[in-house]
């Protein structure tokens, strides 16, 4: 995520569950995706394991996105 989709987490984190949740979420898929990197060769089902994790990953960010971007129009009103 960029540096200002961070900032923006860290400045909701603590007031919205939702979001806690989803970032929390998408951290141990990011620290499960290093894992499986790390390592010289997969098995076929690590490799099945390792898409399964990069979708979640992606739809974790994508609500994460909806969430700041709800804030941001929250907080322009």
């Amino acid at each position: 995520m960029e540096r200002y989709e961070e900032e923006l987490i860290q400045r909701y984190l603590g007031d919205d569950q939702e979001l806690r949740r989803t970032y929390d979420e998408h951290q141990t898929l990011k620290h499960q995706l290093e894992d499986f990197r790390r390592r010289q060769y997969l098995t076929t089902e690590e490799e099945i394991e390792m898409k399964r994790i990069q979708k979640l990953k992606l739809a974790s960010k994508d609500r994460i996105m909806a969430i700041l971007n709800r804030h941001q129009h929250e907080h322009m009103q």
